[in-house]
């Protein structure tokens, strides 16, 4: 893109900017008016862009709604969109973060090893989707004793009794989304002993 493409583009932007900061400020355009000396008719222009910006008309209207000209004026940067992908290992299992959002549900991939086969049912409040990436996994869901391939789906409500892990003879690789306290579940190892995963909200994996 050209210097006078990128300038262009900047420009057409400053319009629809405009007329988010005065509404996310709940300000009609008769205040802002009042406020700024600027007629109706050309703040309506510049909101729609008709009228060429300038700073003469700029500067007292990011004053009288208390945001940064940069604001304006200036694209939003863009954070870098890859998500850190800081595996944490737990007897075996390692669970690497597919999501870098604070909300709910969160997207892992988890790799469980062959040997990772003993059933330890729990429970805990949520909701799971796991995909099979590869391998052979064992599902036991309530009533249910299943064997998943690559290419597999499946959810539940983890309130009710559940565990998975490996069937075949190597590795497994799933996709899973679930919330913060399947994360806890997830992350706690098995060695605190099977009494101790029975008495306390527990499960998948």
């Amino acid at each position: 893109m050209s210097t006078a493409q990128r300038i262009n583009t900047e420009l057409s932007q400053i319009a629809p900017r405009l007329r988010h900061a005065r509404q996310k400020k709940d300000v009609t355009l008769d205040e802002l008016a009042r406020t700024t000396g600027i007629s109706k008719s050309t703040l309506s222009r510049l909101e729609s862009g008709q009228r060429k910006p300038s700073l003469e008309l700029l500067l007292p209207i990011v004053a009288a709604l208390a945001v940064p000209l940069d604001e304006i004026v200036t694209s939003p940067r863009i954070e870098d969109p890859r998500v850190p992908q800081k595996s944490t290992r737990s007897d075996g299992r390692v669970l690497t973060p597919l999501s870098n959002h604070a909300g709910e549900p969160q997207a892992y991939k988890i790799t469980i090893p062959a040997t990772d086969r003993e059933p330890s049912l729990r429970t805990h409040d949520g909701y799971e989707w796991i995909y099979v990436l590869s391998g052979r996994l064992r599902l036991l869901l309530g009533e249910h004793d299943i064997v998943m391939g690559t290419g597999e789906a499946a959810e539940f409500d983890t309130k009710h009794p559940h565990w998975f892990g490996a069937s075949g003879a190597g590795p497994v690789e799933l996709l899973s989304m679930f919330g913060k306290q399947g994360e806890r579940i997830h992350l706690r190892a098995r060695a605190q002993g099977h009494a101790a995963a029975t008495q306390q909200p527990g499960p998948a994996g």
